[in-house]
């Protein structure tokens, strides 16, 4: 017969056994679940901070207003419409692409024209025309201060390429001026962005850049407003209006050289997020 003492005994083994066993399939989950939580938890730290890539090929309706001079050549005025500039236009190319993880992006946007104009006739001038290649590049980084606000800076390679010639009206006949100069200078920008947070159908964006100091241009700036549709996570579209505006001397004399430009008008984009 088991005395009390032995049934206490027993009762207490068989209590810590069973704690004892709780404890190991305690152990047993944990050593199989922590390591798949923390799997989870890595890959969705992974995929919200993950790069994605965009390629955006767009189209600029241009138009021209400002002056423009290069040595010895008289500074031309110049007001041209976009069908005007369509016309006279030999080559062009724009594309824009940006790599972001949500909290910074890189952004490289890159924008090139070969336009070729006639000088008009006047008093003074019997005709002429001028040749302009013009390149234009920022290379920008942005961080993101909130879901709808970045800040950042850039640098705006512009490139400029003319060569012109006039024929000029003089009592003993026709004079022909000919001046071609070749500039190169960087703007440093200051840069801002508002975009729609999310990853709706509509979206909408809004940027604005003020930049040169006297580093290379007096001042440079630009405004951008679009906004545009999704037509799956690879592929949308977006129009807008854009405006640049560089003012830019060097030189004197017959090294003298002047952009002071704003172009402007309507663009159509072409979004590939990858």
């Amino acid at each position: 017969m088991e005395t009390e003492k032995y049934r206490k005994e027993k009762r207490g083994g068989l209590i810590g056994r069973f704690i004892l066993a709780k404890f190991k399939i305690m152990a047993a989950f944990i050593f199989v679940v922590n390591p798949l939580v923390a799997q989870d938890s890595i890959q969705q730290f992974t995929k919200i901070n993950a790069w994605h890539y965009r390629v955006e090929p767009y189209l600029l309706l241009p138009n021209m207003v400002g002056s423009t001079g290069i040595s010895p050549l008289p500074v031309a005025e110049v007001d041209a419409t976009s069908k005007e500039i369509f016309e006279r236009l030999k080559f062009g190319a724009m594309l824009n692409f940006e790599a972001s993880n949500g909290t910074w992006t890189i952004g490289s946007d890159f924008l090139y024209m070969h336009l070729e104009q006639d000088f008009e006739r006047g008093q003074a001038i019997q005709g002429g025309k001028v040749n302009m290649k013009q390149l234009g590049w920022e290379l920008a980084g942005l961080r993101r201060l909130n879901k709808w606000f970045e800040l950042g800076a850039g640098l705006l390679l512009n490139s400029l390429d003319a060569e012109g010639e006039i024929s000029r009206i003089s009592t003993g006949g026709g004079t022909t001026i000919t001046g071609s100069q070749s500039k190169t200078w960087v703007d440093p920008m200051i840069i801002a962005r508002l975009s729609t947070p999310g990853t709706g159908k509509f979206f909408g964006q809004l940027r604005s850049e003020v930049g040169g100091f006297g580093i290379g241009s007096e001042f440079a700036w630009q405004l951008q407003a679009g906004a545009g549709y999704r037509f799956s996570k690879l592929f949308d579209l977006g129009v807008g209006y854009r405006a640049i505006g560089l003012d830019y001397a060097s030189g004197e004399g017959n090294s003298a050289f002047i952009y002071d430009m704003v172009t402007y008008g309507s663009e159509i984009r072409f979004g590939f997020k990858f």
